[in-house]
């Protein structure tokens, strides 16, 4: 029995971590107990199982492992600004703002509060990354005006939970961010990728509003004229859209070739910026240039698209990283809150609590997570899972639908935090290894992660909507009528649309990777075979310098180069140790030549000129029993090797 625990750690280990989390202790908790448990079991077990690498001095890589993996990690540096800046927007009243003129815009148009409530929360989740204000914020506003107007409980409550959770696929979002740290890759590179699928996800919420419009006319009748307060006047707004987007070409095409990157950005920021000073204007000197509704629109919806492009604008111009850009999307948060008035010491303070508290519970979950991942890879349960998880059949396609259907009934028990910093660092090593790009891995995941939030029973955003919805029958402040509350089976019936809806888009994300893949078509690709090489050319027949030999050293054209001749001799030159005739006709000793390759004659002890000394017989008992020949006629004595050298 013992011998099979030791064998089967890491399963039994990671058994016990889930069975931990159902009983309710908090997450960072339960992860640090049982990696410190198992790693007193491992330690005890490792002599009986050889894939337990857990020994006691181990235990002093935790402070290493939390202080230079942790605490020193720049990534996370962005988290506590996205939230900071998105509690400061929520509470300065710009959401109320974005849903009263965006709700009076559609308000002609049947469904037009719903497609108000995903517009504004589009905006607010790439403003404030931060799922719980989003819902909060418009469960206040634009519930209550939604049921006002006879709204179907089920889908005003589906549509305001779905636009909330859009904060986990938006950039910037904390997900993201987390996702990015945990699987290796650039923060950037996972906004880039995110975005297009984001835009696809908001736009299938739009098309399912559509739909039920079509076929259930009354689950959302359009406003009637009495509650159209800024009137009419679309048309003043279709032309500044137009002016606006001949503005942002011409820009565009002025600035393409100026600039490094990112012309078309340029280019839209400069036709906006114009298009908010021509708003101003005609507010300020009450001109005739826009109708009232285009006026209102435009001042209210250019300053959090101004912000959006401080953020995201700088991160994917390569200006600012992630974390500098959350920095200044903090400034700007303060800068628009007190633009409206809203910047009081109470709203700072708040921010800076909930931010406080936010962080702190992400960094323990993440000094848990280290806990528990020491342990878990001591007793090789990282192998574990990828030889689990690559052995699936099917490859790539295979394991991406295993790993998501995991994933979905995970988020039903865990928040997506838990997700990321316990399950995704499991799978990474198996994805990487199939050969799936793992920018490619994180979105997908953090679009099935997303419907952690809207899962019965222990979906988040279900809960802030629970806590901001009537519970019990109240009087319209506008109408005097009496209302309904909503009741919590209505909101759980409403999210289970919305959680099919992403899991259609996990489903298209599969199938067109492309929507995630492009974030590799912004760099420069570069031709394997249109990339030359070219060899200069020394002169020579072959092009190649000669060796610099004894003839022509000195010449420039032989020796472009400059380098040192290799010391061959000339050629004729008689070789060392030869015989050349005399002038008397007598033979005689010719000096030696110089060595080839210019190196130094080995030395060992004669001197210059002289020949080598006859070795020292060695004693009778010593010699060889074969006798060594005798040097012939004007040679040099052979060196005995066996004798030490000596130096003078």
């Amino acid at each position: 029995m013992i011998e099979f625990v030791a064998h089967n750690l890491a399963p039994i280990m990671f058994g016990s971590l889930i069975i931990f989390l159902l009983l309710g202790y908090p997450v960072a908790f339960s992860l640090a107990a049982n990696g410190l448990l198992f790693f007193i079991i491992g330690v005890e077990l490792a002599p009986l199982s050889n894939d337990i690498n857990l020994f006691w001095p181990l235990l002093g890589a935790l402070p290493d492992r939390f202080f230079g993996g942790v605490m020193s990690n720049d990534t996370l540096l962005a988290i506590p600004f996205f939230t900071f800046m998105g509690l400061i927007l929520e509470r300065s009243g710009m959401a109320e703002d974005l849903l009263d003129t965006i709700g009076q815009l559609f308000g002609p148009l049947r469904g037009g509060l719903a497609y108000a409530v995903i517009f504004v929360g589009a905006l607010l989740a790439a403003t404030t990354g931060v799922v719980a204000a989003s819902v909060i914020a418009m469960g206040l506003i634009s519930l209550p005006i939604m049921l006002r107007y006879g709204y179907d409980r089920r889908l005003a409550s589906g549509v305001i939970v779905a636009s909330g959770t859009l904060a986990q696929i938006i950039p910037p979002s904390l997900v993201l961010i987390v996702l990015a740290d945990q699987l290796g890759r650039s923060v950037g590179d996972m906004y880039s990728g995110a975005l297009v699928p984001a835009l696809v996800l908001t736009g299938l919420y739009v098309g399912y509003v559509f739909l039920v419009t079509m076929f259930n006319p009354n689950a959302a009748p359009a406003l009637p004229k009495e509650a159209r307060t800024l009137g009419h006047g679309v048309t003043s707004l279709i032309f500044a859209a137009a002016g606006a987007v001949v503005l942002a070409y011409l820009a565009t095409t002025l600035l393409d070739g100026q600039v490094e990157q990112g012309a078309a950005i340029w280019g839209a920021t400069i036709a906006i910026l114009a298009v908010y000073f021509v708003a101003v204007l005609n507010k300020a000197l009450k001109l005739p240039l826009l109708s009232y509704l285009t006026q209102q629109v435009i001042i209210v919806l250019i300053p959090p698209l101004a912000l959006i492009f401080l953020v995201l604008g700088t991160i994917f111009l390569g200006i600012a990283t992630p974390t500098e850009g959350g920095a200044m999307g903090a400034v700007g948060a303060l800068a628009l809150a007190f633009g409206k008035r809203k910047l009081n010491l109470s709203l700072m303070t708040q921010a800076m609590e909930s931010t406080t508290k936010l962080s702190a519970f992400v960094l323990f979950i993440l000094i848990g997570a280290r806990v528990f991942s020491l342990t878990f890879y001591g007793v090789n349960g990282h192998i574990w899972v990828e030889e689990l998880l690559t052995s699936v059949p099917g490859g790539q396609t295979g394991f991406l639908i295993v790993v998501n259907i995991l994933v979905f009934f995970l988020a039903f028990f865990l928040d997506f935090f838990e997700l990321a910093f316990i399950i995704v660092p499991l799978l990474a090593p198996a994805a990487d290894s199939l050969g799936i790009d793992l920018i490619f891995f994180g979105v997908l995941l953090g679009l099935n992660m997303q419907t952690s939030f809207m899962h019965p029973p222990f979906g988040f955003a279900l809960f802030y909507l629970r806590s901001v919805a009537a519970r019990v029958p109240y009087l319209d402040r506008i109408t005097g009528k009496r209302m309904e509350p909503v009741t919590t089976g209505q909101i759980y019936r409403g999210a289970v649309p919305f959680v099919c809806i992403q899991l259609v888009m996990v489903g298209l994300t599969i199938l067109f990777p492309q929507m995630v893949m492009r974030y590799k078509s912004e760099a420069p690709v570069l031709d394997p075979s249109a990339i030359q090489l070219q060899i200069p050319n020394f002169g020579g027949e072959g092009g190649l310098p000669p060796l610099g030999g004894a003839s022509g050293v000195g010449s420039p054209q032989n020796n472009p180069l400059g380098l040192p001749p290799l010391g061959m001799p000339p050629v004729g030159a008689p070789a060392g140790g030869a015989q050349a005739p005399a002038a008397g006709g007598a033979s005689q000793q010719a000096p030696a030549a110089a060595p080839s390759m210019g190196l130094p004659p080995l030395d060992f002890g004669n001197a210059p000129g002289e020949a080598a000394p006859a070795p020292v017989a060695p004693p009778a008992s010593q010699q060889p029993s074969s006798p060594t020949p005798p040097a012939s006629a004007g040679q040099s004595a052979p060196i005995d090797l066996s004798q030490p050298p000596s130096f003078q």
